[in-house]
């Protein structure tokens, strides 16, 4: 049934420690200028982050806010990822966050101190595979309106965003903590510490998309609430230049990043909606079966040590749990304790998927398991039911 146990279950380990750390270091960071028009496209792993953090100014008094996005996702099929996100280190918090799923947009605001909560709205059909999208998010007094290419299509009233939110270190194109990057073209992106009325969207659409808006720098006299600007007009060069204030250069760095590596991450925080996630929790306990079902044989039946089912157990947890520690330093991964408990059960489900087939064996192919002392002993490629 088993031939060189010891070595078997060494190879299972490697295959497991090489799927759960590649590629073992940060890859190169997938961000290139386009070859037509301004703009950049991010692959599989690319990220900006800004020079410097946003701060809330005087000027914000009434907590208004605007943001305009011009991009195109690589896909709108399935998944998405997360297209922007600001993030304050100080109290561990994302204030404000605009991911794509599928064909639409998640909004998502986390709020700060005692009554800290998460609120999420979703604004579907934005997306098409065959022209880039502007999008604009205005908010004020009467909510948060979502125009895409000038035109309203949802305005929510309890979503209370406000300039506030978007201050903190700038993440474009992934997700300030773990690794969920977003693909696809991104041809300008401006933020404003105001609310922008229809005409105003429906001017700016223009005037981006025309041509008009994008390479003109603004004056301290015409700005009118800009607070950043970034044209993507550059086409070589690791900077994005914010037209109104250099210190808020978006920033390309060699190798993929996230700024602030999470450790441990809790399930409730880990969970995304969709076929992604479902998948990785398969992937997570099928994948720690072969540990389980060959070191427990191992265990014992080669080794006969007591307690060798939650030996083997306690060992697939400690592999786990070291996988996902050393993922805490690897961009490419996430460390979060979701896996924790999937690989532990896999593992559990890999010591009873033995015992299952050690027991058909006991019996001569029935299901009975084997009685009083009766022991399935593994020599070589042959399998024999002996009492001790």
């Amino acid at each position: 049934m088993l031939k060189a146990p010891g070595v078997t279950c060494l190879f299972v380990l490697c295959g497991i420690l090489v799927a759960g750390l590649w590629p073992f270091h940060a890859p190169l960071n997938q961000v290139t200028w386009l070859g037509e028009g301004n703009g950049l496209l991010f692959g599989k792993h690319g990220s900006l982050v800004s020079a410097n953090p946003f701060q809330a100014t005087a000027a914000q008094g009434d907590g208004s806010c605007s943001l305009e996005i011009w991009l195109k996702p690589s896909r709108i099929d399935l998944g998405g990822g997360m297209i922007l996100a600001f993030y304050q280190p100080d109290s561990q918090l994302g204030p404000f966050a605009l991911r794509q799923f599928q064909g639409g947009l998640v909004l998502e605001r986390k709020s700060v101190g005692p009554a800290a909560k998460k609120a999420v709205i979703y604004v579907g059909e934005v997306f098409s595979p065959l022209k880039p999208a502007f999008v604009t998010i205005t908010a004020g007094a009467s909510g948060t309106s979502t125009y895409v290419d000038g035109a309203l299509v949802k305005r929510v009233p309890d979503f209370a965003l406000s300039s506030r939110d978007l201050t903190g270190q700038f993440v474009v194109a992934n997700h300030p903590t773990k690794a969920y990057n977003w693909s696809g073209q991104m041809k300008g992106l401006a933020i404003y510490d105001r609310e922008l009325s229809a005409a105003e969207v429906s001017q700016s659409f223009v005037n981006w998309t025309k041509g008009t808006l994008g390479s003109t720098v603004p004056d301290s006299a015409n700005r009118n609430g800009v607070v950043a600007r970034y044209a993507f007009d550059e086409g070589k060069g690791s900077v994005v230049h914010n037209q109104v204030d250099s210190a808020k250069d978006l920033l390309i760095p060699s190798r993929f990043f996230v700024v602030h590596q999470q450790f441990l991450e809790l399930p409730w925080d880990e969970f995304r909606p969709g076929w992604r996630y479902w998948k990785d929790i398969g992937v997570n306990v099928v994948g720690f079966i072969p540990l389980g079902f060959f070191f427990y044989a191992y265990f014992s039946q080669m080794r006969r040590l007591k307690k060798s089912a939650a030996l083997t157990i306690a060992l697939g947890f400690a592999v786990s749990l070291t996988i996902e520690v050393l993922q805490s330093i690897l961009p490419t991964r996430d460390s979060g304790t979701t896996d924790l408990i999937t690989n532990t059960f896999g593992t559990a489900l890999g010591v009873i998927a033995f015992r299952l087939a050690a027991g058909s064996i006991c019996a001569g192919g029935s299901a009975r398991p084997c009685r009083g002392k009766e022991r399935l002993h593994l020599t070589g490629d042959r399998s024999q039911a002996t009492t001790s």
